[in-house]
């Protein structure tokens, strides 16, 4: 299976959740894709790529659980959380809510807006280790309050790889008033997904990692009753368009000159992985999360931990807590702390390790994708056993 990606053969890679990694048949077809855009990029801009992206698109809502005319693509999931939160407008006194599980690139993009609109960011404490989903919805709610305006919440966790009852928050929330922006990152691929079904005002997505598709290539969806508004975080020639179809894809479909590849290469990707194993998408997931929830288990005994979630909020990924780190927070947006680069430079092994919540404390997180294998878990344990004693 490894071989149908490029890989480094000589790394045991363990960190498909960061930035994925993409099938050398995908390439493939974005590089041909590319090469059609480049022999006459007139007739693609102005002529044809507006097809290919209704096309894509109708594929892409169909895999997520979404109507085609609510949802647009853009760059990545960020972008998406920045498009919405830098179209609503906050007042001082306004409260976004988001949690200490979220990733830390939207928290910065909520946290630019409320310091601009004079709005503060409260962040809601959600227990790890965490035995049930009551603990997560009750400490979301209660964290709300009457001048929340808007909540920014993942649907999977970056940091801890929890899978979060999402539409029980979101239900709990707009009982209290409360619109929900989801941060879907890891979504598409890892969770049978259903968007329209979970209820959100904001939904974005990224589908290069567990859906595989090139580096670029997400999804903005929005439901019906909230598109007017909202906009790109680029304004291009839709803002104006006469064109007699939605404002809101009129702006998400032009963002000024791009590499539009890789989100037409989406329904490539849906179809390449759902190819690889007998069962399609379904047995996708279900290898992936059998696997993680095996290899969770051989690490949290090398660990001498105990698993710190129940298996039930567990998708594709899984982390566990290490011994204390640093004092500090170390150098590096992502992957500062020593032990990653020790894995990765002495044992060859690409899994990160997070301060979190904060330093000293820390955690590993493993991913498990189609080529991996329980014997490269036990490479990893073998290396924390010598690094850690």
């Amino acid at each position: 299976m490894r071989d149908r990606w490029t890989l480094d053969p000589s790394i045991v890679f363990l960190n498909h959740g960061s930035f994925g990694a993409c099938p050398r048949v995908v390439m493939e077809a974005q590089s041909a894709l590319r090469a059609r855009i480049e022999r006459e990029p007139v007739r693609f801009f102005v002529h044809d790529a507006e097809d290919l992206t209704n096309a894509a698109r109708e594929r892409v809502a169909a895999f997520v659980g979404a109507r085609p005319e609510d949802l647009g693509f853009v760059r990545n999931a960020t972008a998406g959380v920045n498009a919405v939160l830098r179209s609503l407008r906050f007042e001082p006194g306004d409260e976004l809510l988001l949690t200490d599980h979220g990733y830390n690139a939207c928290a910065n993009a909520a946290r630019f807006v409320a310091e601009r609109a004079g709005a503060e960011v409260v962040t809601a404490r959600v227990p790890f280790p965490v035995s049930s989903e009551d603990e997560i919805v009750e400490a979301i709610v209660t964290a709300a309050s009457p001048r929340t305006r808007l909540a920014l919440i993942d649907h999977v966790t970056s940091p801890t790889g929890l899978v979060f009852p999402i539409q029980r928050i979101v239900e709990a929330l707009a009982a209290r008033g409360v619109d929900t922006m989801v941060d879907g990152a890891h979504a598409p691929g890892m969770l049978d997904l259903d968007v329209a079904a979970i209820g959100a005002a904001y939904y974005t997505a990224n589908f290069h990692k567990w859906t595989c598709a090139p580096k670029g290539a997400a999804m903005l969806w929005v439901r019906e009753d909230k598109q007017a508004g909202i906009h790109p975080a680029v304004i291009s020639h839709g803002r104006n368009s006469l064109r007699e179809r939605s404002r809101f894809l009129e702006m998400l479909d032009w963002q000024g000159t791009d590499d539009p590849s890789s989100y037409l290469c989406v329904p490539t990707a849906i179809d390449a992985i759902a190819g690889m194993v007998d069962g399609g998408w379904p047995e996708v997931r279900r290898r992936n999360r059998a696997l993680v929830l095996e290899a969770r288990a051989l690490l949290a005994d090398a660990l001498g931990v105990a698993p710190p979630a129940p298996e039930s909020m567990i998708g594709a990924l899984a982390a566990l807590p290490l011994p204390d780190g640093a004092p500090e927070r170390p150098p590096g947006a992502l992957y500062g702390d020593p032990l990653h680069r020790t894995l990765l430079d002495e044992h060859h092994v690409e899994v990160p390790v997070f301060p979190w919540p904060a330093p000293p404390r820390r955690l590993i997180r493993v991913s498990a994708y189609l080529y991996n294998t329980i014997e490269d878990y036990q490479r990893l344990a073998d290396a924390l056993a010598h690094e850690l004693g």
